[in-house]
């Protein structure tokens, strides 16, 4: 039996030009799997607080900047750490404006939302379904029976993809209070933060009651953040160029990550104009550098994107900034001289 006229084109085109037919239950795009290369090096790059709005000369200053950094440091994975859209009416569009850098290169991304992201539409779901659609995007939904939309973790495998090495964590830090008495910005739920400890044990579970040496991300930075700034034990470098914008409310997502003891550092944006990294209790705060040009910034404080590189056998990280200008910033920690002691004779 000979084929029907337009399967022979189908075919026909098959044969010529590699064309496959569309198929309706085509299993859905496979998504990459983060490993570490042969030297067992991983390299993230962050971008925070990019506001894009609706495709203007500020904009693509942002998508230039960002193709910058990628092409300078070429990144394993980037991570927006919220605050994509500059509360955009259209965030399909701006959405996929703000991915093609890294769609361009095949390089996967992950993000953890922001208060401003949902604002032209009030539908954070909806704007999370955007994202997990786009080419080389891990980002997920995450659970719907706790608070907050992108709630997940991403494992970072060794080099032959088998074992679990370093672990991601992406949290929502939601947007606003429901009452201005509580404050300017909302905090990480209690459920939120359950999830987060409850996982890290499960995960601990499988790795013979080790935990898993890990890194946080999301946008609006911990009380802990503040505190750091007088604590006599925080060791802290870089800029601090405004007050940090903070929930007046802690829900313990510091406390929760000190007792399991696996994040070794935690990643936020939110102050455009900080870019300060403290060591408080062991673990490290820090804040991304701003990428976007749509929002306020600072003179003579360029604009930017943080790396971090994690290594598969190792539990401490390394960070550093680059710059619009191309320069690349790493601040030190200076070793802190500790005074002795003073003793009491009885």
């Amino acid at each position: 039996m000979y084929p029907s006229g337009h399967t022979f084109v189908m075919l026909l085109a098959t044969l010529l030009f590699g064309i496959v037919p569309c198929i309706a239950n085509a299993q859905p795009e496979k998504k990459p799997v983060l490993r570490f290369n042969a030297r067992g090096q991983f390299k993230i790059v962050q971008f925070t607080d990019l506001h894009l709005n609706e495709d203007n000369e500020d904009d693509d200053k942002t998508l230039a900047l960002m193709e910058q950094v990628l092409d300078a440091e070429t990144p394993h994975l980037v991570v927006l750490t919220g605050d994509i859209l500059g509360s955009s009416a259209q965030p399909k569009r701006i959405m996929k404006l703000g991915a093609e850098p890294m769609i361009e290169r095949q390089i996967p991304w992950a993000v953890a939302l922001g208060n401003h992201d949902d604002e032209g539409t009030k539908d954070r779901p909806g704007l999370m379904d955007v994202i997990t659609s786009l080419p080389y995007s891990l980002s997920q939904r995450g659970p719907k029976d706790i608070h907050g939309v992108g709630n997940y973790y991403l494992p970072v495998y060794s080099t032959d993809g088998q074992t679990k090495k370093w672990i991601l964590y992406f949290l929502d830090s939601n947007a606003y209070p429901a009452h201005k008495s509580l404050g300017s910005y909302a905090w990480i739920r209690v459920d939120q933060v359950h999830w987060y400890y409850e996982t890290s044990k499960a995960l601990a579970a499988q790795h013979n009651d080790r935990g898993y040496p890990s890194l946080a991300f999301f946008h609006i930075p911990l009380p802990e953040y503040e505190q750091a700034l007088t604590h006599g034990e925080a060791d802290l470098v870089g800029h601090r160029h405004e007050s940090i914008c903070c929930p007046r409310i802690n829900s313990g997502l510091f406390a929760a990550m000190l007792e399991r003891g696996d994040v070794k550092g935690t990643f936020v944006g939110h102050d455009h104009v900080n870019d300060y990294e403290s060591a408080l209790h062991g673990i490290r705060l820090i804040y991304g550098r701003a990428t976007g040009f749509s929002a306020y910034g600072r003179e003579g404080f360029p604009r930017g994107g943080r790396v971090i590189l994690i290594e598969a056998d190792q539990t401490k990280f390394t960070t550093w900034l680059r710059l619009e200008n191309g320069v690349k910033v790493q601040y030190q920690v200076a070793p802190r001289v500790r005074r002795p002691r003073s003793t009491r004779t009885p």
